[in-house]
């Protein structure tokens, strides 16, 4: 099979051991991205599958239409908006879905929690400038860090990311206050947290505020300028789920105004972000490139699952797949 591994913007699969699942198979390896759909439709007519690094493209009716070779997509995670599940089942084209884990970006939540409290980041960048406990030579911007101990660690979603979260808020003294579904919110009680009141609450009681639901049409723009608005100038709003849980320029809007006074993210609406995107040029923001899952355990995890269903769809015994009629067309 002629296969094509997208977006892999640090040349990292070739280096796994797991790439050996595509052995005998002609590999092509795409470290950067293009977003056109015709650029895409280009790129890509050559190949039988596409191994995709989670959401980096996005493969829309549009495109699925102009890929006439392909017969499978083989996703590291899950599936989610995406991929045109209906267009991909319509044309004959498989869906191989893979495994994940919650631990590397709950870990990077909380590792941007803590550089964020305690302004590591310029601190530590200021250093390298001859600019001793300095966090901003901006008089305004030049105050101490905090510690968690004792204050408010707000989470909206309580599945698996949003539970090793709370742990975390745990031990390190915080109060731990979720929000999220009933049922979330009665596993929640269970665990011996605090449940919010409401939505409202969670925002204006919050001093990190961070958000860990799945992207789909009921949770697209849920966070809204007006719940940003209800956040202490003290507080710090964290989202390493999805961009488009907020709603559209609401946290840059938000920041301006000075509530909350901090935010760290890990998730933009266009990715890889530009150089110039506004939330780069606020120094109350600390971003990271989509870090969440790149790690190198996670990799091993996400490739291992996703390689192997594209070897054994090559040897003609599918598994894993997420729309079974389209292997019937």
């Amino acid at each position: 099979m002629k296969i094509a591994v997208l977006d892999d913007y640090q040349d990292a699969v070739r280096h796994l051991a797991c790439f050996n699942l595509l052995d005998g198979h002609e590999v092509k390896v795409f470290t950067n991205s293009t977003r056109g759909i015709g650029q895409l439709a280009i790129r890509l007519a050559p190949f039988d599958a596409l191994v995709l690094i989670r959401e980096r493209t996005a493969l829309p009716r549009a495109l699925l239409e102009k890929l006439p070779n392909l017969k499978l997509i083989s996703q590291t995670g899950k599936v989610a908006g995406h991929i045109d599940v209906a267009a991909a089942t319509a044309a004959g084209i498989a869906i191989a879905e893979g495994v994940g884990s919650p631990v590397a970006p709950a870990e990077l939540t909380w590792a941007l929690i803590m550089a964020a409290s305690r302004k590591i980041v310029p601190y530590a960048n200021n250093l390298k400038d001859g600019l001793w406990q300095t966090a901003s030579i901006n008089p305004a911007l030049n105050t101490l860090g905090v510690v968690l101990r004792g204050r408010t660690l707000a989470i909206w979603g309580y599945g698996k990311i949003g539970k090793l979260i709370a742990g975390y808020g745990k031990a390190f003294g915080m109060r731990v206050l979720v929000w999220g579904r009933p049922d979330s919110l009665a596993a929640a009680a269970a665990d011996g947290y605090q449940v919010a009141p409401s939505k409202a609450a969670l925002f204006a009681e919050a001093d990190v505020l961070t958000v860990h639901l799945r992207l789909v049409e009921a949770t697209r723009a849920i966070v809204t300028g007006e719940d940003l608005a209800r956040m202490k100038p003290s507080a710090l709003f964290v989202n390493t789920s999805r961009a488009e849980l907020v709603e559209t320029d609401a946290l840059e809007t938000a920041l301006r105004q000075g509530r909350p006074g901090q935010a760290a993210i890990d998730v933009f609406a266009s990715e890889p972000l530009a150089p110039d995107a506004p939330l780069l040029r606020m120094p109350t923001v600390l971003a990271t490139p989509h870090l969440g899952y790149v790690e190198q355990d996670s990799y091993a995890l996400y490739f291992e699952a996703a390689l192997r269903n594209v070897q054994q769809f090559a040897a003609g015994t599918p598994s894993n797949i997420l729309n079974p009629a389209a292997l019937t067309i």
